[in-house]
């Protein structure tokens, strides 16, 4: 890893390249720029692409022990090297050093995970029905795939993607956001590093997404696509990737409801929705969204919360919004909330700069038709409002068309497994806040998605399934 923490080329076919053209990486937390990158063209990508095409049948020939242990040394690295991954990602996202710890040990074991799951891709040997002739499946690496991640997460949001892929036997190039593409160039040098091998693994940073995105999806070499972010952008990739046909995942929005019964605990909820809430200043897709609670416990629940956000203190505990932009949407939510009949128990207004922070803010009584009920909030903002039994809490919860995410918190068991099930959500966490963790399959239904990342499934988003009939 380079000790400048600004690892700035363009990583192709194991070569770092120095770019024709750069641009700056802004620390939120202070406006200022901490590195320079390279800005990768259409050209660029196509060029990664020939590396990742040329390096596919020799990756997908290596046994897969031999991949399973290039992901364990690099997990192994990772682990080694925390602590400056964790101030690289920091310096590029804004946020409290710790929570940046916390997404390093997350993002490692991607890669420990998949190297256990890369020696166990198998298939079978059955009789066909007749009784004449067997059938044998087999599974292997889809091929080339596009992976585009997030700026939220910036090193977990890549391992979740690399390390199926890498354990599969395909090879890939990376866009990663470019608000925060520091961390996955170092974690290309760690690869390399790791040994794996030249072309395997290509890194794009670029300020022209779409004309990038647009050049290498219509490669007719490139197989697979992986994206994570907004529904709207998913939306227009599905369409792109229809012409050719091409594998895809998609990890978009959410609008995670947070659903307190009346025979709830309390003091776990409001511990729960703290860290569903709060985590990376809210601006992840698992983020709590909509508070509905029972009304014979809102005036208890909405106290303790209170106390427990107004104990938050901003720049140690919470980070910035990504930028300018982010801030000025998430105060506009809140104005539109107030205007709606909302009231303001905490919070309600940017903190002056530098940075783009915003405080936590507490609002009660949002009605329905508020834009902050039905759009995906991305930032500290808890918005409760209250129901009056079981039902219309459900009703209320499902009032969406996404559907990555919910949360409950009931001491009834039979209500928590009833309700769980009748949610339309992806995953649903259960008297706790936090549901992300790479032994489980991460993904959403409705509008948040197609496929799931992490657990076992989440190598068979990069295999394709052949069938051999046997005389």
């Amino acid at each position: 890893m380079r000790s400048e923490m600004t690892p700035g080329g363009l990583f192709i076919g194991g070569v770092w390249r120095e770019p024709n053209t750069t641009f700056e990486v802004l620390d939120p937390a202070t406006g200022r720029a901490v590195a320079r990158v390279a800005d990768a063209t259409a050209r660029d990508a196509l060029q990664a692409l020939d590396a990742a095409s040329d390096a596919q049948p020799s990756w997908a020939a290596t046994a897969p022990r031999a991949r399973a242990e290039i992901l364990r040394r690099a997990f192994d690295l990772m682990t080694e090297r925390a602590e400056p991954l964790a101030r690289l990602a920091t310096s590029e996202l804004g946020r409290p050093l710790a929570e940046s710890r916390a997404e390093v040990a997350y993002a490692a074991d991607f890669l420990r995970w998949f190297s256990e799951q890369a020696v166990r891709v198998g298939g079978e040997y059955r009789t066909a029905p007749s009784g004449d002739y067997r059938i044998v499946t087999s599974r292997g690496p889809v091929g080339p795939c596009y992976l585009i991640t997030p700026w939220n997460f910036p090193l977990a949001m890549v391992t979740r993607k690399v390390a199926p892929a890498l354990a599969a036997g395909c090879t890939m190039v990376l866009k990663p956001a470019e608000a925060t593409p520091l961390t996955a160039l170092a974690l290309a040098e760690l690869l390399a590093e790791a040994g794996l091998p030249d072309g395997v693994l290509n890194v794009v940073p670029t300020m022209a997404p779409a004309e990038v995105t647009e050049a290498l999806l219509g490669d007719g070499r490139l197989r697979k696509l992986s994206f994570t972010g907004s529904t709207e952008v998913g939306r227009r990739l599905l369409a792109q990737s229809a012409a050719g046909i091409l594998r895809t995942s998609m990890e978009l929005g959410g609008n995670a409801p947070f659903l307190v019964f009346d025979d709830a605990d309390i003091d776990d909820a409001v511990q729960g929705a703290v860290v569903a809430k709060m985590r990376n200043s809210g601006q992840s897709c698992v983020a709590a969204n909509r508070f509905i609670v029972h009304e014979a416990v809102a005036e208890e629940f909405t106290g303790a919360l209170h106390e427990r956000l107004a104990a938050v203190e901003v720049g140690r505990d919470v980070g910035p919004l990504i930028d300018r932009d982010a801030l000025e949407r998430v105060d506009g939510l809140v104005i539109d909330a107030k205007q709606r009949g909302a009231v303001v128990r905490l919070g309600g207004a940017p903190q002056p700069g530098p940075g783009w922070f915003y405080p936590p803010t507490l609002l009660i009584g949002v009605p329905d038709d508020a834009a902050i009920a039905r759009q995906e909030i991305f930032g500290p903002v808890a918005a409760i409002a209250t129901y009056p039994d079981e039902s219309s809490m459900v009703t209320a919860a499902n009032a969406t068309p996404a559907g990555l995410v919910a949360y409950l918190f009931s001491r009834d068991l039979g209500r928590a497994l009833r309700v769980g099930e009748a949610l339309e959500a992806g995953m649903v966490g259960i008297n706790r806040g936090l549901v992300s963790n790479a032994a489980a399959p991460f993904g959403g239904v409705k509008q948040s998605g197609l496929g799931r990342e992490g657990g076992i499934e989440g190598i068979d988003e990069y295999l394709e399934v052949k069938y051999l009939a046997v005389q």
